[in-house]
């Protein structure tokens, strides 16, 4: 992780380097407190979904899901700007 990008309702965003493909990347994460809630967990993997189903240059892309102990993230486009 290199930073924090923002929050909202559904997560937090971080600017992050993936290792292995060589790029920057945001990493959504949802909080703990609502990976416990299934229909927030829905929601999420809703999202990410919606996203790997649309192609579109004013959307950001999305690269994976995941679950790494506790923490469910998506893994999406960095797209530049402030």
């Amino acid at each position: 992780m290199l930073g924090p990008l923002g929050a909202g309702g559904m997560g937090e965003v971080y600017r992050a380097r993936d290792t292995r493909l060589e790029r920057e990347v945001a990493i959504k994460v949802l909080p703990e407190e609502l990976a416990d809630d299934e229909e927030r967990l829905r929601r999420f993997e809703r999202e990410a979904k919606t996203l790997a189903s649309l192609n579109h240059p004013n959307v950001a892309g999305i690269h994976g899901v995941d679950q790494e102990e506790d923490v469910c993230f998506l893994a999406l486009e960095l797209v530049p700007g402030e």
